[in-house]
């Protein structure tokens, strides 16, 4: 009997054909409109597998409603949009795509970083908009990327690729993370440091660690407050971790220099939250991963995951891996 799947946004045509191939397709066939929750609910009760993405929120109350479910193939690395307690005690396996999107992220971490130093953002408005009248030796001048102090907030393999592309701008890196990885300090000549005396230190850090209860809110208006006021925050990691209030009253007061943000914690961010309204935010939708090479690729992992999650084999990367024990 072929298990029927649902899959909540349109992928690409070679992974869609490899789910079809497998499985009783169904999906919402949009590019840029989240799954309506009234049709989620009503799709959830009836499958065996569920392929979604971020922005689907699968909490305890819509997997309540899933009778026959057996997997929830995420289509990201991190998985904060799912409620891991929940589907576990029903017995439902969640799997995440890892690996494939590190060095596309860092990618993006680093050119958020180059940006915002530079002011890139304000710099192509200042030509656009016919206000460049003339080379002065101060416009838009920025900060000095190279030499500088990086500081990383959780050296997994994200931060261990930006840490790399630290390296080759000459940037003494610091990191902290919940363990030390005296590994990664000789391999890449990197140093340990406390939270504080990261901020304390760096000219630039970087927030790359996952979103959970001990990270949420972990920087703030105490954290704002130790770093340098000519440092800037970039965070591609999750919104949530960063308390945007505190971030506006902080750029806004010139207490840091600036920022740069991949991630909010409402997404979309609405067009009036004010850290839109200043110049020296450089803000950009959640495009971390968004190459053409690494979102299907992502695809086609969370794709496999979903076939072989229904067809009783084990995925390759699962959250929640006390399901198998049961």
């Amino acid at each position: 009997m072929r298990r029927k799947v649902f899959v909540t946004r349109r992928l690409p045509a070679e992974v869609l054909d490899f789910i079809a191939a497998n499985c009783e397709l169904r999906i919402w066939d949009q590019e840029d409109i989240p799954v309506p929750r009234a049709l989620l609910e009503q799709e959830i009760a009836d499958v065996d597998g569920l392929f979604c993405l971020i922005t689907e929120n699968i909490d305890r109350e819509l997997l309540r409603r899933a009778q026959h479910l057996k997997v929830i193939s995420n289509m990201a690395v991190g998985f904060n949009n799912i409620d891991i307690q929940a589907a576990t005690q029903q017995g439902i396996l969640v799997t995440n795509t890892p690996g494939v999107l590190t060095e596309t992220t860092a990618d993006l971490t680093f050119a958020l970083l180059l940006a915002t130093a530079r002011r890139l953002a304000e710099a192509s408005n200042v030509l656009r908009s016919g206000d460049w009248k003339t080379w002065s030796p101060m416009m838009l001048t920025g900060q000095d990327i190279f030499g500088a102090t990086l500081g990383i907030i959780g050296m997994g393999r994200i931060g261990e690729a930006v840490a790399k592309r630290g390296k080759g701008f000459s940037m003494d890196v610091l990191y902290c993370n919940r363990t030390r990885k005296r590994d990664v300090e000789e391999t890449l000549g990197v140093r340990y440091a406390e939270l504080e005396q990261l901020l304390r230190e760096s000219d630039f850090v970087c927030v790359l660690a996952p979103y959970t209860s001990e990270t949420k809110g972990l920087i703030g208006k105490k954290e704002l407050a130790l770093m340098k006021s000519s440092a800037i925050l970039i965070n591609t990691a999750r919104g949530g971790i960063v308390d945007e209030q505190a971030l506006y009253e902080a750029l806004k007061s010139g207490e840091i220099w600036a920022a740069g943000l991949d991630v909010f914690e409402t997404e979309p961010i609405p067009l009036e939250h004010p850290l839109l309204q200043l110049p020296n935010v450089v803000a950009i939708p959640h495009i971390g991963s968004a190459s053409i090479k690494t979102r299907t690729a992502m695809a086609q992992m969370a794709a496999n995951h979903l076939v072989q999650g229904v067809t009783g084999r084990i995925p390759q990367h699962i959250v929640n891996r006390g399901v198998l024990k049961g």
